[in-house]
């Protein structure tokens, strides 16, 4: 019967593509590029017309905002005052790079519903507690919901039903009083999950496995706004006894894909009501750019929009689901060609233990740095000797005394504060 829903609901996209986007190509300022499309085309020649537009990028959003979607002479301020749109922005890798978004009102607690219900264990939870409470553990840049001054109180950072309680987009630099005090706050609110950059949910993990802390109103962990790497995904699970959900979006497209929890794969069930999405330029692994086109946002639809990110497409007789490599820039290219992700290089930590947390740099005269912070108990020769010859093999390296480890205590993040896990040579400044 599910798959039969499935089914449905991927069929449905070209109809809701035809639905909508005659309209947005026709009367918003961003697309009004080529020729009008008739309201009443069908589905076969929307697709057509889709596949022939340009794509976007975050640079087209930022351009003449907020006349490229509302056109001249909207009264922004208004619509903002009567509460009809949010305006947001992405958390950006700097203050000159965020990116303004129009939000429709309540458009973000929606549609991550709608794709936490595709998860099994996430929409019993949710049946059984209709306003679940969360904790949410990230960098402060990154919560589109709160700016903080000064210290503030755990009252003033409660956000209908959820707890913010980092103050800090160090954290490593945490101290055990910060750590206590967050693990006070979440024993207080008793959430039936966290909501975790993996970075931050780690340190926190490591602070409650030391001290013997666990949460039982805890049900599982929603693992989002950066990449989940083998070893954060182990160590949550360890220390706070539930399973780790990967959630995967952004703040412009919403969240578009949810781990499906049936293999072991980390694969993504697509959320087809939120948005219509392409694969494109796939390599000879099957690894493409994934193009989004939202489905939900009328005042800021985005219709081809290159989010940045790397996946693999897996076509199934029920439902198709996608594998998520990480970002583009953080692909590496090799001598020979061969593309390697950030997922390829995380698979080299499979089956070892002592790793945290860990950056890969590619550095100039053919050398490579991965720095890494160790595990409770760091890793053993043999589990280092194993990690440089995987990865002295995926990188092709001929001698591995190219590759240099080192153990860190603390790793260094973006300016969003958010962690990159790999860096190819022209950006590499570690």
């Amino acid at each position: 019967m599910l798959a039969t829903s499935d089914l449905i609901h991927e069929a449905a996209q070209p109809q809701r593509l035809a639905a909508v986007l005659p309209r947005w190509l026709n009367e918003i300022p961003l697309y009004r590029r080529g020729p009008a499309l008739p309201e009443t085309a069908g589905a076969d020649v929307i697709l057509d017309a889709l596949k022939r537009l340009p794509f976007i990028t975050k640079q087209d959003i930022r351009h003449n905002f907020p006349e490229n979607f509302l056109g001249p002479g909207a009264d922004l301020e208004t619509l903002v005052e009567d509460e009809v749109i949010e305006l947001e922005q992405t958390s950006g890798t700097s203050e000159q790079h965020r990116t303004p978004l129009l939000l429709p009102s309540g458009w973000w607690a929606t549609q991550e519903r709608r794709a936490l219900r595709l998860n099994s264990l996430a929409a019993s939870v949710l049946s059984e507690f209709p306003n679940p409470r969360r904790v949410t553990i990230s960098s402060p840049v990154c919560n589109s919901e709160v700016r903080f001054t000064g210290v503030p109180s755990m009252r003033d950072r409660i956000v209908g039903d959820t707890l913010f309680v980092s103050l800090s987009r160090f954290p490593f630099l945490w101290s055990e009083i910060d750590l206590s005090r967050i693990a006070r706050e979440v024993e207080e609110w008793q959430p039936q999950f966290l909501d975790v950059d993996p970075v931050y949910g780690v340190v926190f993990a490591l602070y409650c496995e030391r001290h013997g802390i666990r949460f039982p109103s805890l049900r599982f962990i929603l693992a989002t706004y950066e990449f989940v790497s083998i070893n954060h995904r182990r160590i949550l699970e360890r220390a706070f006894g539930v399973p780790v959900l990967d959630l995967y979006g952004s703040t412009e497209t919403g969240h578009l894909m949810v781990e499906s929890g049936s293999d072991e794969t980390g694969s993504m069930l697509p959320s087809h009501e939120t948005a219509f999405l392409e694969v494109v330029h796939q390599d000879s692994q099957g690894i493409g750019d994934l193009i989004v086109t939202t489905l939900t946002n009328s005042f800021m639809p985005l219709i081809r929009y290159r989010i940045g990110d790397l996946v693999e497409k897996h076509p199934h007789s029920c439902r198709a689901s996608y594998i998520v490599h990480g970002r583009a820039v953080d692909a590496l290219t090799l001598s020979s060609g061969r593309r390697v992700t950030v997922l390829h290089v995380d698979r080299c930590f499979e089956g070892l233990e002592g790793f945290a947390h860990y950056q890969l740099s590619e550095l100039a005269g053919g050398q490579w740095l991965l720095r890494f912070v160790s595990d409770r108990v760091p890793p053993a020769p043999g589990a280092l000797q194993e990690l440089q010859s995987r990865l002295s093999r995926l990188l092709e390296l001929a001698d591995a005394g190219r590759l240099r480890t080192e153990n860190a205590q603390a790793l260094m993040a973006e300016n969003s504060g958010k962690f990159r896990l790999v860096y190819p040579a022209i950006q590499s400044s570690r």
